[in-house]
Parts: structure tokens; sequence; C-alpha cells
């Protein structure tokens, strides 16, 4: 979840010179990475800032130390397949003791569980290895429950082996039964599904493979799985461990008070910007080898055109100095080694696709990390042509006001848009989970003439609504907002305030996902004396909650769309509410606001926008699959015999089929780029690639035609004059 930054600074102030006069008052100056003293001060440093800043900051008590307990359990073993009953009994003994070891920087709780843990994760290793060494035997009648959270603790190490076996066997069963299908289909004529000038190409000789060989395959391919997963936790070290239990902490206060470990902070940044300082490259680990896997269109290492995605990096060379091996490092090293300033020169020792070993010198630069930024799309419906804005979040450099931030780009999608001659804009805000409170103040007095669009209260203090105080009205034509489940934060913040105004028609999910609070990040670093300590992090903590010009808040209920759109999680409950540590709901008095009198048929669209919701049979099919979901997520016990779990399956996939079809759909739609983005396209294929993905994304997306569509409602009816609702244009909602 991306959080709502507030851009005002007076908590941060208030918060810094506090724990400044407490960091004063420690003696003792950790040096190294892994010293329990830089843990201890870490540990301090953290509850005493939360503490004095939460918005609502709760009590260390027994109470506290439960949920920690049981939330940090669940941290370091969520499929419970590490640790033994034994050791949580011998654990339980700290249960109600870990508010007293937190504030008196005891961490005798943390040493006993993460040394418990290396051992057993070490002993899991010839688990998994004796298991996959032998072939499953699947004609015993047995079953596997695959609900983590009800299933027990194994009592001793051979239960547990046993665990691991019905885990590995259920895994190694769905992959054989693929494997099956997939050689039933070889060179089946009477096969309808099979591709026959696919089966022509096929060399003559190929034969079907032996159960035998298929199952051997399975496990095979099980084994490297486990491989690669054992390590990526080898990489892990106490440094990392103790970052997950200092996180169960913060996160007990709220689900977004969290601890930002240095290397999640450099990532938090990015995401929130947008850009970063590189080569331009994503890796990833391959058993003790980096693999490049993308480049970033537009980045230095995509313009050199000499490193390719399956490149395997070797060393690492700083300018002209001696490469360093990377062979074997952990994959954030690696990437911190070739990270780095802008105009910086970076040497790849890398072994190429076809066995060749090439150095490759690349300048960094900045990188722009494009899926972040906003889009936007034509399209032509009913003689009218229309524009598509996608915003996948609220991103801003916070460091350079100069750089790129969503109110701009939204600003110079719009204007784009209007050159075009589009005739009404859709907002697509589904699965933005937020970002800076600053864009969506100003994105929101894109719609709107001046006036408050959120209101905010710190603990203690009398609110403050931050308003667009920009007369100028950038658009303001038909416009529909998108929302689903995932929409959080800021998302909700933008919805509501157009929502209330009623400058354009809501809709999607039931609700959205339900964030109402405000988040600020401290730099910790900044808050001792002496640097030697090492890089501490930061802390995100939430200082304020956010209201509606409405007066109520956006906690738990988040923002109700005007015309409800079922989807896959209709009847499942996902979102804020589903935690059981959020912020309650609340509201305060409404700020002073005029409703908007653009949309003179607004209620008539929201009413046929409704109606075909009813008479849809796409989504007819929709909520009949979202019902079958929420009954499918209660059952989780799978036999482990062969032929019952085919039988299984052959049920399930009968069940299923019916509901293929909503993948399957397709309109008659056809979204195309903008004039600027075509140019691009002709030289970054890329890009061209990219687009042409989304574009038929859209085009099998009933969501967005429907969305289409209430903007066809909204047109105004012929050249006739709208008669403006003097009493409506004149309603104040006071405070």
């Amino acid at each position: 979840m991306h959080p709502i930054l507030n851009f005002m600074k007076r908590n941060y102030k208030i918060i810094l010179v506090v724990a400044a006069l407490s960091v004063a008052l420690w003696s003792f100056i950790p040096k190294e990475k892994n010293d329990p003293e830089k843990d201890k001060m870490l540990l301090e440093l953290l509850t005493f800032v939360i503490q004095k800043g939460h918005y609502e900051p709760k009590a260390i008590d027994d109470n506290f130390s439960k949920g920690v307990y049981k939330d940090y359990l669940t941290a370091i073993d969520p499929a419970k397949r590490f640790l033994l009953q034994s050791d949580v009994d011998e654990f339980a003994q700290y249960e109600l003791l870990l508010d007293d070891q937190i504030k008196n920087r005891d961490l005798t709780f943390f040493d006993l569980t993460y040394e418990r843990l290396m051992q057993r994760i070490d002993e899991s290793k010839k688990y998994y290895k004796e298991i996959l060494d032998q072939p499953f035997d699947y004609n015993v009648n047995e079953t596997f429950n695959t609900d983590y959270e009800k299933m027990p603790f194994s009592k001793n190490a051979n239960e547990l082996k046993d665990k691991w076996r019905k885990q590995l066997k259920l895994s190694a069963l769905s992959s054989l039964v693929d494997k099956e299908e997939i050689e039933k289909d070889k060179l089946d004529p009477a096969n309808p599904t099979s591709d026959k000038k696919a089966n022509a190409e096929k060399p003559k000789d190929t034969a079907s493979k032996s159960f035998e060989t298929l199952e051997k395959e399975t496990r095979a391919s099980a084994l490297k799985s486990l491989d690669e997963y054992f390590v990526f936790i080898k990489d892990l070290n106490r440094e990392d461990w103790f970052s997950v239990f200092v996180n169960t902490i913060a996160e007990r206060f709220d689900p977004h008070t969290s601890y930002l470990a240095p290397d999640v902070k450099e990532k938090f940044d990015v995401e929130m910007s947008g850009t970063l300082e590189g080569i331009g490259a994503r890796l990833q680990k391959k058993n003790d080898f980096t693999e490049i896997t993308e480049l970033i269109s537009g980045g230095p290492a995509w313009r050199k055109k000499e490193l390719e995605p399956g490149d395997i990096v070797m060393k690492v060379g700083q300018g002209d100095k001696e490469p360093v091996d990377v062979v074997g490092m952990r994959i954030d090293d690696v990437v911190k080694k070739i990270k780095g300033p802008k105009g910086t020169e970076v040497r790849l020792t890398v072994k190429k696709v076809d066995g060749s070993i090439k150095i490759i010198s690349i300048i960094r630069d900045v990188v722009e990390i494009e899926e972040t930024y906003a889009k936007s799309s034509l399209v032509r419906k009913d003689g009218k042509l229309y524009g598509v804005i996608y915003l996948p979040k609220f991103y801003i450099n916070f460091d350079n006001k100069d750089s790129r931030d969503a109110a701009k780009d939204i600003t110079l999608e719009i204007e784009r848009l209007k050159k075009q001659g589009v005739e009404g804009i859709v907002m697509d805000l589904r699965d933005n989970g937020g970002g800076s409170l600053r864009t969506v103040v100003d994105i929101a007095g894109l719609f709107i003439d001046q006036g408050p669009v959120v209101q905010v209260k710190s603990a203690g203090k009398e609110k403050e609504v931050l308003s667009d105080t920009d007369s100028k009205i950038q658009w303001d034509g038909p416009l529909v907002i998108m929302i689903n489940n995932f929409s959080a934060s800021a998302s909700e913040i933008l919805a509501a305030a157009i929502q209330d105004y009623k400058r354009g028609i809501i809709i999607g999910s039931k609700q959205s996902y339900g964030k109402g609070t405000v988040q600020n990040v401290i730099d910790l670093n900044q808050l001792v004396r002496n640097s030697s300590v090492g890089d501490l992090g930061a802390l995100k903590t939430t200082t304020q909650k956010f209201y509606r010009i409405n007066g109520g808040s956006t906690q738990l209920k988040g923002v109700s769309s005007d015309v409800v759109m079922p989807d896959r999680y209709s009847y499942i409950e996902i979102g804020e509410r589903d935690t059981d540590n959020a912020m309650a709901w609340d509201k305060i008095d409404p700020a002073s606001y005029t409703i908007s009198n653009k949309n003179q048929n607004f209620d008539s669209a929201i009413a046929k926008s409704k109606k075909r919701m009813q008479e849809s049979a796409q989504f007819k099919l929709i909520d009949e699959n979202a019902k079958w979901l929420s009954k499918r997520k209660e059952e989780n016990d799978y036999s482990l015999n062969l032929e019952s779990f085919k039988k299984e399956q052959e049920n399930l996939e009968l069940a299923a089929k019916k509901y293929k079809a909503i993948n399957d759909y397709k309109d008659d739609l056809v979204f195309s780029s903008l004039p600027y983005e075509e140019a691009l396209m002709q030289k970054d294929t890329i890009l061209k690639e990219k687009r042409s993905r989304w574009h038929e994304s859209l085009s099998k997306d009933a969501y967005v035609e429907e969305a289409l569509n209430v903007l066809s409602d909204l047109q105004p009816k012929g050249n006739t004059k709208p008669v403006v609702n003097l009493k409506k244009k004149e309603k104040m909602v006071k405070s």
C-alpha cells in the first residue's frame, strides 16, 4: 500500500526536536552492522517516535504484547513449515512480556526466535531434498488442507516432515496433471483444441512421455524452485529478520505505520518519485547468479543496446577501478553496486546468452519508470471521441519540485486530449494505492472551481481544510471516475471530492479500500548525533486522519460508488475493514462548498447505468462468479490420490467453465495512442508493445465500456441550452 504523505512539516519538526533530546542522552555509539546495541537503539528510537508522533498511539501493554507476539510468529512462519509446537510453547512465556521487553530494550525474545528459526530452516532443507528424491505414491488415499491460518504447528519433526511431504505432493500432483493433459493433446487430431498447424510442424518422431518421466520432471522442477527459495532465505541476514520484528511492533499501532529498513526506504522513494539513478535494468536472483530480466525503456542500458535480458552479471566495476565478483552475492548488494549517481560509469562483466563473456561500460543516468506514470488513450464511441486516463499512483519527487509529478502529468494529458477534441474523460483509479496528498488537491482542482478538496485533522488540533485556490477549471466536461476495492488513500480523496461536488460519476466496486489516514516518513538518521551508527532507515507513521468535505471519513468505509459494478471480490471482505488493528471511522463538521451544476443529466445517467448493470449478461456472469469464488474460498481440502484429485479438478473445471466467457469478452471499441505517443513509438518498440497490450486489455474491459456508456449519457442533448437549477446552484453545505 502506498502511503499518503502529508506535505505539511509541523508534526515532523515536533517529533524531530523531542526525539533528538532523547537521543542526546544515549551514551553508546554502536558501530557494527549486526551490533545488538544498534538494534536496541532502533527499538527505543522507533517506539519513542511513534508514541510521541502517532495520531492515536496505543498503550504498550499486555494486549499490545499479545498482538505483537501473534503477528510476529505469523510473519516469520506463515505456512507453519519451520517451527514446531514445542518451539511455540517455549516462546509462549513471552506472550505477555513483550511490552516490558520493548520498553527495556530487551532482545531476549527476538534472539531466541531468530536462532531457533535459523536452526529449523536448516533442518527443513534436508526434508524437501529427501522427499523429492523418491517418487510419490499417488495411489494412497490422503488429503491436505491448505488453510495455514487454522493449521496447528507440528508436534514433532516427523509430523513436520510429513507436512512437507503432503505440501510438496500436492504441488507436484497439480503439475503432473497439467503435464498429462499436455501429453494427451500432443498430435491428437480428435482434440478440438489442438492446433493442427502447430502439430504438423512438430518432429514426426515426437513421442508422448511416460507417467514415470512426467512424475520425475515434476519433482525436478519442485526441487529447483525450492533450491532457489532457500537461496533467497539464505540471503536474509539477522538485520533483515530484526526488521521484520520491528515492523511487527510498528504495525500494531495501525496497518500503515511501519519501519522502512534502509533498502526498503530506497525502494519506497523510487516508487513515490517514479525515478532512480542507475542503468535502468531489472534484476533477479537465479541460484548464485544475478540475471538481467528487463531493460527499462529509455534508460541508459536500453540506449546502449549491448545488455540483454538473460545476460548474467559476473562482475561489477566502478569506472576504471578493479571489478568485484558478484557471483553468490545478495541481490540487494549487487543492485547497490550497479546503481549510482547520474554521470558516473559502471562496468559490467556479463555472460551473454550465447555463452560469451563481455565487458559493458554504461554511464548512469536518471531512469524514469514508465509504468509509474499517468497515460491516456483515445476511443471513439457512438460518433463521439473520448479520453481514458490511467493513473497508477499519485507520484511526486519531494526532493525536486521541478521533476514530474502526477498533477503536472494529468494536466498535460487533459490538454492533449482537449486538443484532439474529446467530449468526455474517464479517470481510471483502479488499483491505485495512493501517494502524495499535494497532488490530490492539485488534480481535484483541474475539475472544480476553487474550493475545499479534503479536510485534515491532527491529534488534539483543529481541522485544516486543504483547498484548490485556482479558479481555472482544466476540464469542465463529462467526467467518470473508476475505482475498485484496491483504490486507496489519495484515490479515495479524489473520488470523494468529485462525488461530493457532484462533478463526476463514481463507478466500480461497492466501496474503495477504506484508508483514511495520513502518514509522514521520518528519516531516523536525522535523530541521532553520530553518523557512525550506520543507516537506521526510516519510520512511516500515521500522524493525521483526513475527511471528506462533507465531514465523513473515508477510513474503513472508503468511497461508495454511484454505480456499483460487480467484480470477483464482491462477496469477500477486502480492504482496511479486514484488518484487526485498523483505526475507527468517525466524522467531523463539513466544509463549505458549492455543489457543481455542470451535469444536468447526472441522476438520469446513474439510473441508466444501474439499469444496464441489471440487464448485462456479462455483469450477471461476473456476479455469479464472485459468489462462486466466495464459496470456493472456504474449500481448502485437496485429495492427494491421483484419480480423486483428477476427479476434483474435472468437477472444478466443469463448474468454472461457464465463467471462462468473462475473459473472452471483447467489445467493438478501438483504443489508440495520442499523436505525440505515436511519434515516440516509431523509435521505441518496447513502448509500442506496452501500449498495444494496454489497448488490447481496454477493448476487453467491460468496466471501461460501461464508463464510456456513462459519458455518453452525460452528453448534453442536442443544442438546447441546459436549464440551470438556481436552487441547486446556490445550495451550500455549511460548516
